[in-house]
């Protein structure tokens, strides 16, 4: 088999899951590593947890690697939102980014600027559809902007930001930061055009929470202020007492404190599963599955407002029926896990995603299309 066979074969869970985008169920090698490690820390013995501690920068390599960065620029995180607060806690000026963006973009920009006492000053948008498109950054574009904060793949409308075209709008003297929690691993993206990227290990790397990391660019380094490094961000080495050390020099300085290992562990094993699938090739296999899903909801008659190009999207599959609440339940009834948000269902398949469920999918609309009702 080829390795993406291999990788594919790995999702053993019950056909009917269609919620990627909201949290990845374990894998079975992530599960396995997390019992070993964790038998490893049940003995206390230095050299235990010294072996569990090499995951910390197992995984840094890893994600260095599909990033295409040095692995002393990577951070491990507690989540996604603690590596965007690293980035905005530690940047001046106005930072251009959507009122539709995820909270973890919104709020920690808010609440920057507030701590900043607004020396740091939200620019937000609201284009057209929620799409962070170049067009509509260009249009914020002003000598006071100092940064503009994006997802690379927009929650609700599954709408994929061209990475390279922003940064040719935004220019060199401007950060790119990106929250790709729904792009890495499943996107194969040149992350080169940002400055800092921060993703999270609990959705497509199917490694659970507590699994964020953050990348920092050389360029990000220069002019982020590292505001929330604590113990562990110094320039010094072991522990450090009746003194303060100043903010290390490398990426390290965006930390506060020792990663939960058993954590790094279960990102590592993830980011390696994708790494050995290969990026490229889960990104084709995800992308077959969204052009069924977006036909089968066109031939049910459901309107999709996510995109259909591939290249402006990735797992996410938004669709808007005349009676959301009933589609949600009839999808729900049928064993079908999807996301059902105000007047949007969504639905994410995933690379490993079975025909089973793409079946029950079918069924399911197609059920829902002829049911009738009377009003007695």
């Amino acid at each position: 088999m080829s390795a993406l066979e291999d990788y594919v074969g790995t999702f053993d869970n019950e056909p009917g899951y269609l919620n990627w985008a909201a949290f990845g169920p374990l894998s079975p090698s992530v599960r396995e590593e997390v019992f070993a490690d964790a038998d490893l820390l049940a003995s206390g013995r230095p050299s235990s947890l010294a072996l569990v501690g090499e995951r910390i920068g197992q995984a840094q390599e890893l994600i260095a690697e599909l990033l295409g960065a040095a692995p002393d620029e990577v951070t491990l995180q507690p989540s996604s939102t603690h590596g965007l607060m690293h980035a905005l806690y530690g940047v001046s000026g106005a930072v251009i980014a959507s009122t539709a963006e995820f909270p973890s973009v919104s709020l920690t920009l808010e609440r920057a600027s507030t701590a900043s006492d607004r020396a740091l000053t939200p620019r937000w948008i609201t284009p057209p559809d929620g799409r962070v498109t170049p067009d509509a950054v260009a249009e914020a574009l002003d000598d006071e902007v100092t940064a503009v904060a994006v997802s690379h793949v927009d929650f609700r409308t599954g709408y994929r930001v061209d990475l390279g075209a922003l940064r040719d709008v935004v220019g060199p003297d401007r950060l790119l930061i990106v929250d790709a929690v729904q792009s890495f691993g499943i996107v194969d993206a040149d992350y080169a055009a940002a400055d800092v990227v921060v993703g999270h290990g609990y959705k497509w790397l199917r490694a659970a929470r507590g699994s964020g990391f953050a990348w920092f660019s050389p360029r990000a380094r220069e002019r982020i202020a590292p505001v929330l490094s604590g113990i562990t961000g110094t320039t010094a080495s072991g522990l450090v007492v009746d003194e303060l050390p100043a903010p290390a020099p490398s990426a390290k300085a965006y930390t506060v404190s020792v990663p939960d290992t058993l954590a790094a562990g279960r990102l590592a094993i993830g980011v390696r599963d994708v790494r050995d699938a290969g990026v490229a090739a889960i990104e084709q296999r995800l992308a077959d599955h969204v052009d069924t899903v977006i036909a089968t909801a066109d031939r049910h008659g459901i309107e999709v407002v996510s995109p259909r190009e591939p290249h402006a999207r990735a797992g996410i599959v938004t669709l808007a029926p005349e009676e959301p609440a009933r589609l949600a339940a009839a999808l729900a009834n049928a064993g079908l896990v999807v996301t059902a948000r105000g007047n949007s269902v969504r639905i994410a398949p995933h690379a490993g995603t079975d025909a089973e469920t793409l079946r029950m999918l079918d069924e399911t609309l197609d059920a829902f299309g002829r049911e009738s009702f009377t009003v007695a």
